[in-house]
């Protein structure tokens, strides 16, 4: 059982309806393969993935006024790339707290990562529909004001959907697109294939254990492609 009164004060917030909490450290493993799409973190995933990115953009432009657009893209593409996500929920002790299915420990360290950058995007989204956008920024902005302050002195990880995105602007001003083609297996260990697009045509595809980790892949092999042309 996880304890959500130590989770909410290494938050520093006390959430009205904890059970939103429970649900944000709630992995698909935990709900079973007769799951709903209410069960587990990942719709709340989907909602605090755009939440994020909202809320470090609007501190990035605010913050560094003499940035241009693709200063600021790039800033914004280290910050909240899964890698990034995943040592900031590895900082506050979430993977201690997340409610796992039972024996599935072995296949939550294949993809902790992910796991991981998942759990803090439901936590930024329970934290806004717990206690509004005010709640959400006040959290994002806490743990990420060493690198909104100096976004250059973060380390360059590497952004394939970053790049492809910035490659396609300049070259063409339209941005890729995503097409989730297929997903398999059990809730606790699922495969995803994405293909990425632009204005209708494929660039390339890609497969993983979460839908941004196929996203990531099918962005590399769009680079590789458009470096060979």
């Amino acid at each position: 059982m996880a304890d959500l009164e130590t989770i909410q004060q290494t938050l520093g917030y006390e959430f009205r309806d904890v059970g939103l909490l429970q649900l944000a450290i709630t992995h698909p493993s935990a709900s079973g393969n007769q799951s709903k799409p209410s069960d587990d973190n990942q719709r709340m995933e989907f909602l605090g993935d755009a939440i994020l990115q909202a809320v470090i953009s609007e501190a990035l432009y605010r913050l560094h006024p003499d940035k241009d657009e693709g200063h600021l893209t790039k800033a914004r593409a280290g910050l909240v790339n899964g890698t990034s996500l995943a040592a900031k929920a590895a900082a506050l002790g979430l993977e201690q707290h997340l409610v796992l299915g039972h024996g599935q420990r072995t296949e939550f360290e294949r993809g902790k990562e992910s796991a991981l950058e998942d759990a803090l995007e439901a936590l930024v989204a329970a934290l806004y529909l717990d206690g509004g956008l005010d709640a959400a920024n006040d959290f994002v902005n806490r743990i990420f004001a060493d690198e909104l302050a100096n976004p250059d002195s973060s380390p360059v990880i590497e952004n394939p959907k970053g790049e492809l995105q910035e490659r396609l602007q300049d070259g063409t001003g339209v941005s890729p697109t995503y097409e989730l083609l297929s997903s398999s297996g059990p809730a606790h260990a699922r495969e995803f294939e994405v293909a990425v697009l632009q204005a209708g045509n494929e660039l390339g595809r890609g497969t993983g254990g979460s839908k941004k980790e196929a996203e990531s892949q099918a962005a590399s092999a769009a680079l590789a492609k458009l470096r060979c042309q």
